[in-house]
């Protein structure tokens, strides 16, 4: 492989095996492309010309027949090589691999020329593309059998960039959401809310603008799951396979939220390879949703637990307990460590800027594990009432008195042994609690 003046685009030696019949050659063996279509461009005449053309997709470009010069112009926005122009001759021993933005054009050096390249994205008619003018490239013929509108394109100076692909959020109204929109405010995501993209029947979008989706959409109703199932199912288990089949066909990366219901709470701590147990219809949804987004190629599954941040939740809901001066019944004998949004959606930005290796990920906050009893009272301390209003209660007490309830697991400490390996520490929960409480 030999790089080129313009970043991302590199010259691939191919092997030809030549006889008395021809010749044979492997063109493509997975180098850097998930290709979704090939296409064949045939040039009958030597100087034939076309370009230039910058889609939002990457290329793999040889040729099957003949020779041709290849051209490209780096039209990326904030491409550290911006401007960039590069030429070579492609025969069938070369093969070029073409990033998304740089736009692309060639020249047939001889007659019946077959120029042949694999995309890993197919046309959109309601997609956006880049042109500049053939005439920003020094060509070795005259050239000739330009198109009509190739010839129209504009020069480099005067067209448009191509921008950088940008983050797609689902579920963008929750916690996470809001807060994944602290950390991406450069233009880097767009954000969707429930009413602006449903999970549960994917809409029609110009895909190859994005690079990574993340789903922090879900069904966290843990009680109402028990009489509606079906819809628990649709958008925590039926949903994440349909992103998983989205980000293969567009070659996205899928990074999707799960949960510590997955597990029966049978152990003190669960690691990332723990099989799922889950004892609720909203556990066994949401154990359907982890598995089927791992189809996605490239994935980030994230478990985390008990979060809090800007919304309705458990922390928000003590805290005006506390000040209203409720003394509340907390359940004892369900255990974990709560998640703050902000480490949360820090987490996964962390993921997805480091390119961390695929797979499964825990995150939540640091610190110790506690009750859910403990954690009311470290609430109340926090908004200087008396944390011995809080009065604890097992779960089976506490079904006396609010009646029955989904079961819950008992230990829900997610291990954070992996992702803070891959370069992330969270925040103590109890300083993360303190501040969510100044700033409520």
């Amino acid at each position: 492989m030999r790089e080129t003046p313009i970043a991302g685009l590199t010259i691939h030696e191919l092997t030809v095996h030549e006889d008395n019949r021809g010749w044979f050659k492997e063109n493509w063996a997975g180098q850097g492309l998930h290709p979704v279509q090939q296409n064949v461009s045939f040039n009958a005449q030597a100087g034939t010309t076309r370009g230039m053309h910058a889609e939002p997709w990457d290329k793999w470009v040889s040729v099957a027949s003949g020779s041709v010069y290849g051209a490209w112009v780096d039209m990326r926005e904030g491409s550290e090589t911006f401007g960039a122009r590069f030429g070579t001759e492609i025969t069938p021993g070369t093969a070029v691999f073409v990033p998304r933005g740089v736009a692309n054009g060639f020249q047939a050096l001889e007659d019946a020329t077959s120029y042949i390249y694999l995309v890993n994205a197919r046309y959109n008619p309601h997609g956006s593309y880049a042109f500049c003018s053939y005439r920003e490239i020094d060509w070795p013929l005259e050239p000739t059998e330009l198109s009509a509108a190739d010839q129209e394109h504009p020069s480099l100076a005067d067209a448009s960039p191509v921008p950088p692909r940008r983050i797609l959020v689902t579920g963008a109204d929750g916690q996470l959401g809001k807060a994944l929109r602290k950390v991406w405010t450069n233009g880097e995501a767009d954000f969707f809310g429930r009413a602006e993209f449903d999970i549960t029947a994917i809409p029609e979008l110009d895909y190859s603008q994005y690079w990574a989706v993340v789903n922090c959409a879900a069904y966290n109703d843990v009680n109402g799951a028990e009489q509606d199932r079906a819809a628990a199912w649709a958008v925590n288990a039926d949903a994440p396979a349909r992103l998983a089949a989205l980000a293969n066909e567009h070659d996205l990366t899928l990074v999707h939220v799960s949960s510590d219901y997955i597990f029966d709470g049978s152990v003190e701590v669960h690691t990332e390879e723990e099989t799922a147990s889950p004892l609720s219809a909203y556990g066994a949804s949401k154990a359907a949703g982890d598995t089927a987004a791992q189809v996605a190629r490239k994935h980030y599954v994230v478990r985390t637990s008990w979060v809090f941040g800007e919304g309705k939740n458990f922390m928000d809901t003590m805290a005006g307990l506390a000040e209203r001066g409720v003394e509340p019944k907390v359940v004892s004998d369900q255990r974990g460590r709560p998640t703050w949004a902000e480490d949360l959606a820090k987490g996964i930005a962390h993921l997805l800027a480091t390119h961390a290796e695929y797979g499964v990920y825990n995150i939540t906050s640091a610190g110790d594990t506690a009750g859910r009893d403990e954690i009311a009272m470290a609430v109340f301390i926090g908004v200087g009432a008396d944390p011995s209003s809080v009065h604890p209660v097992t779960t089976a007490q506490y079904a006396e008195i609010a009646g029955p309830e989904a079961p819950r697991p008992a230990e829900s400490t997610l291990d954070l042994a992996k992702i803070t390996a891959a370069g992330f520490t969270p925040t103590n929960w109890r300083a993360a609690l303190a501040i969510y409480l100044a700033s409520r």
